[in-house]
């Protein structure tokens, strides 16, 4: 009789546990999720091209090369990105090379927002609108990576003879 009672007390203490503990793990689990994807936005076409070349290159250059060559292109593909967009002064070229970066970023969004919420959701037009405000949410995130570290466009650069001094009280008075 004492074993059988030890025995419910314990399934009562461990159903407790999993009760406060399961959804606590469950929001710590999806925010690193939600972190990550926002965190990676930005490598989204690296990565498309990466697993495009590596995928091509398996035939020919076998399972390492052809790993090799994909991480390679990968980051040659992010650092020419980053460079061009930096090192460009026209905002249309910078609007290109950023959207090049972002449309993938955004369709990686959509994806995870529209999986996320099949998990709770029944209804099809909630899906597609949290799949859409994930799509927008994470391409905002990789536009903002994007021109994080990229000098802004200044006009006062293109002045013939550079950027003129503010003017201060003491040269307007005289």
């Amino acid at each position: 009789m004492v074993v059988e009672g030890a025995t419910v007390m314990s399934f009562v203490a461990e159903t407790a546990t999993m009760l406060i503990l399961g959804p606590i793990l469950n929001m710590l689990g999806i925010g690193l999720f939600c972190w990550l994807i926002f965190t990676l936005s930005v490598y989204a076409l690296p990565f498309f091209v990466a697993l495009s070349v590596g995928l091509a290159a398996v035939h020919g250059a076998g399972i390492p090369g052809a790993v090799l060559i994909a991480i390679l292109s990968g980051a040659f593909t992010l650092v020419i990105g980053q460079t061009a967009f930096a090192f460009t002064r026209s905002a249309i070229l910078r609007a290109i090379v950023a959207a090049a970066f972002v449309v993938p970023a955004a369709v990686a969004g959509y994806y995870v927002g529209h999986g996320l919420s099949q998990i709770g959701m029944s209804s099809l037009l909630w899906r597609d609108a949290f799949a859409w405000i994930g799509a927008i949410a994470i391409g905002t995130a990789a536009w903002t990576r994007m021109t994080m570290f990229a000098e802004p466009v200044r006009p006062v650069d293109a002045l013939p003879n550079g950027p003129q001094p503010a003017l201060t009280a003491s040269t307007q008075q005289g």
